[in-house]
């Protein structure tokens, strides 16, 4: 099996173990469990160490595990977000920005400020028109005379 796809699963399936209320319970129960057992073993440095050793090991492995759940979820969604570009009216400017300086990102960041606003201007201008014309009262229709139907012959 490639190694990759077999870290990518097991990577995936340890953060949703991790990301669960019952793990995070069961971590505060284990710290819990220790604390209690300080008497026993005399707050011993062998003690202290136990908890230390553990928790260091446990966070240095889940800084990989959680850092490549992260990378493949955060290149799903800019793939899924680079096909909304693509099949959009949004420039095609913005497919791979991720990739840019951060000089290049805030100058885009800049733009898009920009144009939202302008955007935004638009909005109001549009919507104080409809309202100004929803307070102007009706004209009423003007009444056309109607021709008038010749009179029916008596027979």
């Amino acid at each position: 099996m490639n190694l990759e796809k077999t870290f990518s699963d097991f990577a995936s399936k340890t953060a949703r173990i991790t990301g669960q209320p019952i793990t995070f319970l069961a971590c505060v129960a284990l710290v819990v469990a220790w604390a209690a057992s300080g008497p026993v073993f005399g707050f011993s440095e062998t003690w202290q160490l136990v908890i230390n050793t553990g928790t260091t090991i446990i966070t240095f492995l889940m800084v990989f595990l959680i850092q490549n759940t992260q990378n493949r979820d955060s290149e799903a969604v800019q793939a899924k977000l680079d096909a909304l570009v693509l099949v959009s009216d949004a420039e095609n400017d913005f497919v791979g920005i991720e990739d840019l300086t951060d000089k290049e990102l805030r100058e885009m960041h800049r733009r898009c400020a920009k144009a939202a606003k302008a955007h935004t201007e638009l909005h109001q201008k549009l919507n104080e028109e409809l309202d100004s014309r929803k307070d102007e009262k009706p004209k009423p229709a003007r009444k056309t005379a109607s021709p008038k139907r010749p009179a029916k012959a008596k027979t």
